[in-house]
């Protein structure tokens, strides 16, 4: 989701999206506080945050890599 779209979502929407990328990000390997970190950044891509954990990077080194 870029900058741009999140702008446009009212905090409904923005929480459900929030709580859904959080949820991916700790089913991944992510422990809840990277994960709230990098589900908050919009601009992280999320696919690439999960696939180098599902790929076996260390969370906390995935973490610098897409932040």
């Amino acid at each position: 989701m870029s900058a741009t779209e999140s702008e446009q979502l009212d905090a409904p929407e923005l929480e459900e999206v929030l709580r859904w990328r959080f949820d991916v990000l700790v089913r991944a390997g992510y422990d809840a506080g990277n994960a709230m970190i990098l589900a908050s950044h919009a601009d992280v891509d999320l696919h690439e945050a999960t696939n180098l954990v599902l790929s076996g990077c260390p969370p906390e080194t995935a973490l610098r890599i897409v932040l």
